[in-house]
């Protein structure tokens, strides 16, 4: 099998896989309101720490994993994380107190992040500059489906059978990727950038490289600005719609779920496309693009929250979304340009320790402590 097609049946199955990896981290929000009325009965602090304490988990062991993948097989870092998660979110469903299921989720983090840090280095590896903005437009469309079937699949098995079954429903596919992942094919580092790879420079010089790239540094900045926003989005949106707007819940998991997944796949596609044919004209198009729509999906955020009309507060939420989405793939095919691929696996890993350090780690709680004390249709403003 020649290496361009090894690279396109990587692509399909990295992005496969990544679709379980948001489908599994968006489940927990679709269950908000079931677990809280549950046994276990979590205050809203606590299930924002659901997410939080999760993010944490994946933030603090990412660099570890990208350290793993600059040195060792990518293939073998990636199977094993996918395994963990998959089992973790499935040990989910046994969970008998809050404090297990805190636990489990800790465990899914760890999974994610030996895959979130490895995907995108060796993705960038399959396939050259040329066209890597679409691959990775290709990749992280997963991110709005995954997150959008997190929330229906969670919403409609929650409503069935219950919230244990959604969290077994979620797992039980990832234990199977993980053989698939296992066979993915490691292509040579830097194959298809100029410089080439040479060795991988030790901890020290690799972190320092990155702090002293000015063009890394603020594009991971500008990344967790737009991370904290949209992941404390994804976290209360559905339980926004219930409680404020009087959906009932799986109206609320559902049409929250739909939106995501049609200007995530449009916002996604669109946003890629658009990235590699401007950058035929400015080697800055991937950084324009992000920010101006980014700027302009602020506005339309803020009138999703806060109008009272349904007609007002969805079309103003479909038009943020499909902004931001565009971003998606453009931003990470940014961040591995603009580093030597002898260090891009840990440089993905950086940056994935930065913006949920700085981001989604830091929303989806204070959103929930704000709202124990003045509700959660002013918590979410904040975003």
């Amino acid at each position: 099998m020649n290496n361009a097609r090894l690279a396109r049946n990587g692509l399909i199955v990295l992005s496969f896989v990544n679709l379980f990896n948001y489908l599994d981290r968006y489940v927990v929000p679709a269950l908000f309101e079931s677990l809280k009325q549950s046994p276990l009965h979590p205050t809203d602090k606590q299930l924002g720490l659901l997410m939080s304490g999760f993010l944490a988990v994946y933030t603090l062991t990412a660099p570890i994993f990208g350290r793993a993948g600059d040195r060792g097989k990518r293939p073998r870092v990636l199977a094993f994380g996918v395994f963990l998660w998959s089992l973790a979110t499935a040990a989910g469903g046994l969970a008998r107190s809050y404090l297990q299921l805190l636990l489990a989720r800790a465990a899914v983090g760890v999974g994610e992040a030996a895959y979130g840090t490895v995907g995108p280095s060796l993705l960038a590896d399959y396939f050259p500059r040329a066209t890597r903005g679409r691959a990775f437009a290709v990749f992280f469309i997963a991110l709005p489906v995954g997150s959008a079937l997190g929330f229906v699949v969670g919403g409609l098995v929650d409503h069935h059978w219950g919230w244990r079954a959604a969290f077994f429903v979620a797992g039980g596919p990832g234990l199977v990727l993980a053989w698939f992942a296992a066979k993915l094919w490691d292509a040579p580092r830097g194959a298809h950038d100029p410089e080439g790879s040479g060795a991988t420079p030790d901890f020290r010089k690799t972190l320092s490289a990155l702090a002293s790239n000015g063009r890394y540094v603020t594009t991971v900045l500008g990344y967790a600005a737009y991370t904290f926003a949209l992941g404390g989005v994804a976290a209360w949106m559905a339980s926004f719609l219930e409680r404020v707007r009087g959906l009932s819940r799986a109206q609320a998991t559902i049409q929250f779920g739909a939106v995501v997944v049609v200007t995530g796949l449009v916002g996604t596609a669109v946003g890629g496309w658009l990235g590699d044919r401007l950058l035929a004209r400015s080697r800055h198009a991937y950084l324009w693009l992000s920010g101006v729509a980014t700027l302009a999906a602020a506005p339309l955020f803020y009138v999703a929250l806060a109008a009272p009309a349904p007609t007002v507060y969805w079309t103003a939420m479909v038009g943020a979304q499909l902004l931001m989405f565009a971003s998606t793939g453009p931003i990470n095919s940014q961040i591995v340009n603009v580093v030597r691929p002898e260090i891009r696996t840990m440089a993905v890993a950086v940056s994935v320790f930065s913006i949920h350090a700085l981001g989604d780690i830091l929303s989806p709680y204070l959103v929930g402590t704000l709202s124990d004390r003045a509700g959660l249709g002013t918590a979410v403003l904040m975003l």
